[in-house]
């Protein structure tokens, strides 16, 4: 099987408009650009430990463009095609519009991409527990399949985007605002990654 490496993306940047939880009555309040950007150095970290390769697609904590965050990408998975590996990308959010629990997002079809979402869906009660998995069975799998977040059918690699809890709902924005909370939205994170190695880049 062909090595893989994992493109860890933390969606939006601290100049990206709203993307942000209300002040709640202890005066806190959750940025999701901060919320992506640790959640996403924690699961580089336990990758790391657990000897897979992951590379940060944007460092930086200002927005990058999607336009420009799938050039990265694509350059990524074509220089790991060329040294005979693969690639997956891994796209991380926070949700908000007054719901709870979290999904997980792919193109629209058939594709390797649903493979890494099921496993997530089936290991999020075992991380964020509590709250649901909002599944859509429409095509037989829990994924929510869409071409409208362009970063997911436009780059080169199976791609998923995973919404980890809603911001502008108290309950869960407490959760992803504990360092507890981030801890088991990392480990859902790499356990999904590492498993999806195993079964398909033949990982340990």
């Amino acid at each position: 099987m062909r090595p893989l490496t994992v493109i860890l993306d933390n969606g939006h940047g601290k100049d990206t408009a709203g993307k942000r939880s209300p002040v709640w009555e202890n005066g806190t309040q959750l940025f999701e650009w901060e919320f992506n950007r640790d959640v996403v150095k924690r699961v580089h970290d336990k990758l790391t430990r657990a000897g897979v390769v992951s590379l940060r697609l944007v460092p930086e904590t200002g927005d990058v463009s999607i336009t420009h965050r799938i050039i990265r990408c694509n350059r990524i998975v074509a220089a790991a095609n060329r040294a005979g590996g693969q690639c997956v990308l891994v796209s991380v959010h926070a949700n908000a519009g007054g719901g709870t629990g979290f999904e997980v997002l792919t193109s629209i079809g058939k594709t390797r991409s649903d493979d890494l979402a099921e496993i997530f869906c089936d290991l999020s009660p075992k991380y964020l527990v509590g709250f649901p998995v909002r599944k859509d069975m429409a095509d037989g799998d829990g994924d929510k399949e869409t071409n409208a977040v362009s970063i997911l059918p436009k780059t080169n690699c199976p791609a998923v985007l995973t919404e980890n809890l809603f911001m502008d709902r108290e309950k869960d924005c407490r959760f992803i605002m504990s360092d507890e909370g981030r801890e088991a939205v990392a480990d859902l994170h790499a356990e999904a990654v590492l498993a999806y190695a195993r079964k398909y880049a033949g990982g340990k």
